[in-house]
């Protein structure tokens, strides 16, 4: 019996503020279907919705892979370029979604990551892999699709455009040390430290200012995802808060 998409893709609300989501297929990779792209984005939906909710961790089940992108099957039925258009949309909502959540997010990272969790984990704002871990998005080797502008546009911000080159062109995979050394992962872990080190980072992210986190957040989205420098309701909606007023007044307080 096939497993619904809200068993795959799960959400646990801890009492720590942290909302972890799960992706739990390992015998397929994480492979990603529809409905489970569906189920993560209700999922996201509800953290912004819930004030509990101080960040987002979103992990792989299995210990084998991260994500590793969209089911192969999902493209059988393509008949021409329109559904590949309509395709790369729905993805870009997925992705928009978890750059637009409000919160810190981190991605924990174990095993492989490749195509569509490879855009999944670099629209979160930190990402924690083991030693074995593998990013990359073979496509010039397998399927001959493509990125959207807007995924190679963030992967160029994160790794810098010649990497993107190899990963792309050459079908390269980056390895876990290369992955810290262009700074495009906070750290390399073993295994069976992960989870326990990306709960600490979120808990080091959320003793700080939620409101300077969600300015800066949403400033970096507009200037990589649409090359925008539009910016005065997010200084108004900050120095017109009352964190930045409490802030100020504890400050001067000493």
């Amino acid at each position: 019996m096939s497993r619904l998409a809200q068993d795959l893709v799960a959400c646990t609300v801890h009492a720590s503020g942290v909302a972890e989501i799960v992706v739990d297929r390992p015998e397929r990779h994480n492979a990603m279907t529809v409905p489970m792209y569906e189920a993560l984005l209700a999922h996201i939906a509800a953290c912004r919705a819930n004030p509990a909710v101080r960040g987002v961790l979103l992990r792989g089940a299995g210990g084998k892979s991260f994500v590793s992108g969209t089911d192969i099957a999902h493209f059988q039925d393509f008949r021409d370029g329109r559904d590949g258009i309509a395709y790369e949309a729905f993805v870009e909502r997925v992705i928009d979604a978890v750059e637009r959540i409000a919160v810190p997010t981190v991605a924990a990272i174990d095993g492989w990551c490749v195509g569509g969790g490879l855009a999944l984990a670099t629209a979160c704002d930190f990402r924690l892999c083991s030693a074995g871990a593998r990013f990359g998005a073979p496509i010039a080797k397998t399927l001959s699709n493509t990125l959207s502008s807007r995924n190679i546009a963030r992967l160029a911000a994160a790794l810098g455009v010649p990497r993107v080159k190899r990963m792309l062109l050459l079908a390269d995979y980056l390895a876990a040390d290369e992955a810290l050394a262009c700074g495009f992962v906070h750290a390399v872990l073993p295994a069976g430290q992960l989870q326990d080190e990306a709960h600490a980072l979120m808990r080091r992210l959320m003793a700080l200012s939620g409101t300077t986190q969600a300015a800066v957040k949403e400033s970096l989205r507009r200037i990589v995802a649409e090359h925008s420098l539009a910016d005065e309701d997010l200084v108004e909606s900050v120095y017109g808060s009352a964190a930045f007023h409490d802030g100020v007044a504890a400050f001067v307080k000493g």
